[in-house]
């Protein structure tokens, strides 16, 4: 397990500033992110804010919390973080390495062959464990999970505008062939793949 640092919590800058600077991003330049900004990136995306309630950043019908978040990491992806595949852990806010290796290729790959993708230094993948939701709320518990986890990419977005790093969003893939490559377990079905890093124009 890695625990990340600390996510900051007041600062940056405001929101409808973020908002006006959401883009899609699918050119990345070839610079490492900091383990402060993904820790920031990740807590931002499906982090808890209430440690006593569970709250996270993202709603949630019932407050189960179906998703989960993984991460592919380039060789040079994050300053001191070995390319592999790691699952967050909100309730440690902490990194719990799976695989080694980098596997952002296979994953553009899988998503209909667009290898723009893996010039990203990271991939943040969210995955839903419909069950979590259904098991209560039976067939409209699968529409409570696709609302949350459009909450959690609008999160990661932001949060990425706010401390200068840019995203882009890809629904388009093979869901066994990204499962597969980033050897999840078998009900966290892929619902959404952020590739993220700085935007090649902010290297000129």
């Amino acid at each position: 397990m890695i625990h990340l640092p600390s996510p900051a919590r007041n600062g940056g800058i405001a929101l409808a500033e973020a908002l006006d600077g959401r883009r899609t991003i699918r050119s990345f330049a070839p610079r490492p992110l900091s383990l402060d900004q993904l820790s920031q990136l990740l807590w931002a995306t499906y982090g808890v804010t209430d440690r006593r309630a569970g709250a996270r950043t993202a709603p949630s019908a019932g407050a189960l919390y179906p998703l989960d978040c993984y991460l592919a990491a380039g060789a040079k992806g994050v300053a001191g973080l070995t390319a592999g595949v790691y699952h967050y852990l909100p309730l440690d806010h902490a990194l719990e390495a799976m695989i080694t290796g980098d596997k952002r290729r296979e994953v553009a790959r899988a998503s209909l062959n667009q290898l723009w993708m893996a010039e990203a230094p990271v991939m943040v993948i969210i995955t839903a464990e419909y069950q979590r939701t259904m098991g209560r709320y039976r067939e409209r518990g699968r529409r409570y999970v696709h609302m949350e986890v459009g909450h959690a990419g609008e999160n990661l977005f932001l949060q990425g505008v706010a401390i200068g790093l840019g995203a882009g969003i890809v629904g388009a893939f093979d869901d066994e062939a990204v499962a597969e490559a980033l050897q999840l377990p078998a009900r966290h079905e892929p619902l959404l793949i952020c590739p993220v890093g700085y935007p090649a124009d902010a290297s000129r």
